[in-house]
């Protein structure tokens, strides 16, 4: 170990718990200089999605201004559409190169990057299984996300007989992930009995902790619902910790991952799991800062009472935490999902934009220098 990294060891609850827990850290980002911190700290992996491109891309214009004008020039007939995701693609090839040697030491569990096909697929399972296969093939550490929606677990399936480690996202219930952990069951089987790898792969099933928090609250101002205090920051903790008690006793052979972080408990509580927590660069600094104890709490249940009021008030956080709560048909009508989605198709216009402003400049801007 580095004299650098000692001093990252010595001051980061972070890296305390990579080094001495069995959950790792993943960054939630794919700019070079955020996964860096990240891997000091004792990241072993990344992920990313149309929101985190997009900004990546507004945020390191000097990089991608010109690569952008390059591809326009290669590429003299091709839509701001498909500019768009061969920048996406690139950014995530610079990020998986990033991660090669981790991605080597552990024998393809760790080391990827995560890069989601095109949200707006998610009603196309054939779509997003083409798209799932390309992805895979940029880099051989690359883990693809593909969106936890009717069409998308047929879609996991495939993917995953196909030999590509996906990683399960727009998902925030229990019945989703159990049907994520069934449709990757179904498709390592279907490799197995073929005699193909699949002790490379490394599938993980993403949980939205947070933005079922979110949901939960909108729910809560629009019905005119009252909780006490701090209920709605447990809910997604809650379906976790079941979740991952369910997965341990049916011994699925995919990870849950704890992503979209909004207070500490989504990742403090999680602490002990053999399982992936996901905190932006932002959330990294701020947990990296605080004086939250690094000891495990993943087996310490949430608290009954908290629970029961959100299971007394919230039909939808009975629907996240119930395993028949919601059915496969049903679930891109749930609201954190279709709230989700709206928002990953929105930055599908965000980075055609980015390429739009290089494409055909806007006429009443004075020309940059």
């Amino acid at each position: 170990m580095t004299t650098a990294q000692t001093t990252v060891a010595y001051r980061s609850p972070l890296y305390q718990m990579t080094q001495t827990t069995p959950t790792v850290l993943w960054n939630d980002s794919a700019a070079i200089d955020e996964l860096t911190y990240s891997i000091e700290n004792g990241a072993v992996g990344a992920t990313c999605n149309p929101v985190i491109a997009a900004a990546v891309l507004a945020g390191d214009r000097a990089t991608w201004g010109p690569r952008t004008k390059a591809l326009l020039r290669e590429l003299p007939t091709a839509t701001e559409d498909t500019i768009a995701w061969k920048l996406v693609e690139e950014l995530s090839i610079r990020a998986a190169k990033l991660l090669e040697p981790i991605f080597e030491t552990h024998r393809g569990r760790n080391g990827r990057l995560s890069i989601q096909t095109d949200p707006r697929f998610f009603r196309d399972s054939d779509a997003i299984v083409k798209q799932a296969l390309a992805f895979s093939d940029l880099a051989k550490n690359m883990i693809v996300k593909i969106p936890v929606t009717r069409a998308g677990i047929p879609a996991i399936e495939e993917a995953t007989y196909h030999g590509v480690s996906i990683n399960a996202t727009v998902c925030f219930t229990l019945p989703q992930c159990i049907a994520v952990a069934e449709a990757v069951e179904r498709g390592l089987r279907r490799r197995e009995a073929e005699g193909k790898d699949i002790a490379s792969m490394g599938p993980v099933c993403t949980i939205m902790v947070g933005r079922l928090d979110d949901w939960l609250k909108v729910v809560m101002e629009r019905d005119g619902i009252t909780v006490d205090p701090g209920y709605l920051e447990w809910a997604g903790v809650a379906v976790f910790k079941k979740t991952y008690a369910i997965f341990r006793e049916r011994g699925y052979r995919l990870r849950l991952l704890s992503a979209a972080f909004r207070n500490h408990m989504h990742w403090s509580e999680l602490i002990g799991a053999d399982a992936v927590v996901s905190p932006t660069y932002a959330w990294q600094k701020r947990l990296n800062a605080s004086d939250v104890n690094v000891i495990p709490r993943i087996d310490n249940p949430a608290d009954p009472r908290v629970v029961d009021g959100l299971l007394a008030h919230f039909p939808d956080f009975r629907r996240a935490y119930t395993e028949d709560g919601i059915s496969v048909a049903d679930f891109d009508r749930f609201g954190a999902t279709r709230r989700t989605l709206r928002q990953f198709c929105a930055a599908c216009g965000d980075l055609n934009a980015f390429v739009r402003d290089a494409m055909i400049p806007d006429p009443d801007r004075a020309p940059s220098a």
